[in-house]
C-alpha cells in the first residue's frame, strides 16, 4: 500500500472571531502570502484583500516547507 502526503489546503484561517453580528475570519493564501479579510453575517458575505494602516495588501512572506 502507497500512503501519500495528505495534500494542504491553499488557504490557512488565522483568526476566526464572533462579532455579535456574523463572524470575521482571516485567511492566509499558502502560495502568495496574500491575507485576505472574510467576513460573513445573516445578510450575506464578503471577501477582500486585509490592508495595513497605509492601504497596502498585508503580504507575508512564503517559504517552501520542508520535510
Amino acid at each position: 500500500m502507497i500512503f501519500r502526503k495528505k495534500e494542504e489546503s491553499r488557504f490557512e484561517e488565522r483568526l476566526v472571531q464572533n462579532s455579535g453580528q456574523g463572524i470575521i475570519y482571516i485567511w492566509v493564501d499558502r502560495e502568495t502570502g496574500v491575507n485576505y479579510l472574510y467576513t460573513w453575517t445573516a445578510q450575506g458575505c464578503a471577501l477582500t484583500p486585509l490592508l495595513d494602516e497605509k492601504g497596502d495588501v498585508v503580504v507575508e512572506q512564503v517559504g517552501k516547507a520542508t520535510d
